[in-house]
């Protein structure tokens, strides 16, 4: 049965520091993928961002079109501490599912594998949605199983590529080789292309939302 991990939820998880995904920091993976975008003022989306260490990364470099969304208010707060400069209109406290607009961008990082698997093949439509045809959906998706009950859920990368062919065209979608020390060999690090919408196939699955 599916649990709806909402805004409530998350906002405890942050408030009494079950936050067991957060590193304090980018990890190594995202930010050398970063490190090599040259076009500073393309748009960036971070759904489910918690911390947005990643956001704060893009920030700093100069990035100046980055928008987070989480629907738990405790961690946009903490990156508008950290950073004061940060556009408040760039934190979006809103469910991944209502968003709107077109991005060049989607940073994927422990968002997917915070969802219940259940609400897997609507993330990866919503995310074509949300691009621009062309568009990229990069970061990183656990390809490993867990021994407690989630969230995190984990997975494996032949269930992912089913969710996610039917509306983007495969760059990247093989294992991390610099992933942080607990997660060596355990990590996919991908990069996919939207497809234009006229271009997608048919799903097999029926799209469901989620709170997060």
């Amino acid at each position: 049965m599916s649990q709806d991990f909402d805004a409530d939820y998350w906002q405890q998880r942050y408030e009494q520091n079950q936050t067991g995904w957060d590193v304090g920091q980018i990890t190594e993976p995202l930010k050398e993928y970063f490190d090599q975008l040259e076009n500073k003022r393309q748009l960036i989306l971070i759904p489910g961002a918690g911390n947005a260490y990643e956001a704060e990364y893009l920030f700093r470099k100069g990035f100046s079109e980055v928008y987070v969304a989480d629907v738990a208010a405790a961690p946009l707060q903490n990156l508008k501490q950290r950073i004061p400069e940060f556009p408040a209109s760039h934190l979006l406290r809103q469910n991944f599912f209502s968003l709107q607009g077109k991005f060049d961008l989607m940073v994927e990082q422990t968002f997917f594998c915070a969802l219940h698997p259940s609400h897997r093949a609507a993330y990866a439509r919503k995310c074509a949605e949300l691009l621009q045809p062309g568009g990229r959906l990069a970061g990183l998706l656990f390809d490993t199983t867990f021994t407690k009950p989630g969230p995190p859920f984990g997975g494996s990368r032949q269930e992912y590529k089913s969710y996610f062919e039917p509306f983007f065209e495969f760059l990247h979608f093989e294992t991390a080789y610099n992933s942080i020390l607990p997660r060596q060999g355990k990590e996919l690090f991908i990069e996919l292309r939207a497809l234009d919408k006229k271009d997608w196939k048919p799903s097999k699955y029926v799209p469901v939302g989620n709170s997060r």
